[in-house]
């Protein structure tokens, strides 16, 4: 796709929408790359879908944040991994359009993404048991840490002590990881009166709210695809 025009964005809210996600995922790492797909519609009308996977390093093992973006237009089958800064760039939020950076080397991750097909439903926990919970251990992480001595706080202590929280499971779904919800959150999808579904396929579990998805490797998916069909 070098060279090509930029992509048309269906409003002006999809380009703010994209860009809030961008700018948090680069908080985590100023260098982050993502991975994205472009997907024409099914029905063969006029439009079509970007989606937008990102990692978020929380703790040793992460998560990856999916975000969907409507599109405007015809739009060609595209897959690709770029720097998120460059594409973040290459938001027009004026002429609601995003142009699509060169691609470049992806980290290990963008490799292995969760499959297309095979979701089936696992339960929709309620957020406002979900959400207490999440904060108790957003609470306990920041005072354990703090209570670490500085010269012990290194990364893979903090990494550690995250680990040890964001695996423990979701009481009101005991299969879902706390660390979903935890990325749901940091990456701005989790809200107090946001609805939740959860869904699983192979290794893999699927915690979608209105704004996007997280997707937790819970296990070895062996044959897990390399694309995921965007969902909202």
């Amino acid at each position: 796709m070098t060279g090509t025009a930029p992509l048309a964005l269906a409003d002006a809210g999809e380009a703010a929408d994209l860009a809030a996600f961008l700018v948090r995922l680069l908080r985590f790492d100023r260098a982050a790359a993502v991975r994205l797909q472009t997907v024409p519609a099914a029905d063969g009308s006029a439009s079509g879908v970007l989606a937008v996977f990102g990692r978020l390093p929380l703790g040793g093992s992460g998560a990856l944040a999916i975000r969907t973006a409507r599109l405007a237009g015809s739009v060609e089958p595209a897959d690709r991994t770029v720097s998120a800064g460059q594409l973040l760039d290459g938001l027009d939020g004026e002429a609601n359009t995003v142009a699509l950076p060169e691609a470049v080397t992806g980290p290990a991750w963008a490799g292995l993404l969760p499959p297309r097909a095979g979701w089936r439903p696992v339960g929709e926990p309620p957020v406002a048991e979900v959400y207490p919970e999440l904060m108790a251990g957003v609470q306990e992480f920041r005072e354990r840490s703090e209570a670490v001595p500085e010269h012990h706080r290194s990364r893979a202590v903090l990494d550690a002590l995250a680990d040890e929280i964001w695996s423990r499971p979701v009481t009101a779904l005991p299969e879902l990881p706390l660390r979903a919800a935890h990325a749901a959150y940091v990456i701005g999808f989790l809200k107090p009166d946001a609805p939740l579904t959860v869904h699983r396929a192979g290794g893999w579990l699927r915690l979608s709210a209105p704004a996007g998805s997280v997707a937790v490797r819970t296990a070895a998916a062996p044959g897990a695809g390399l694309g995921l069909s965007p969902t909202r």
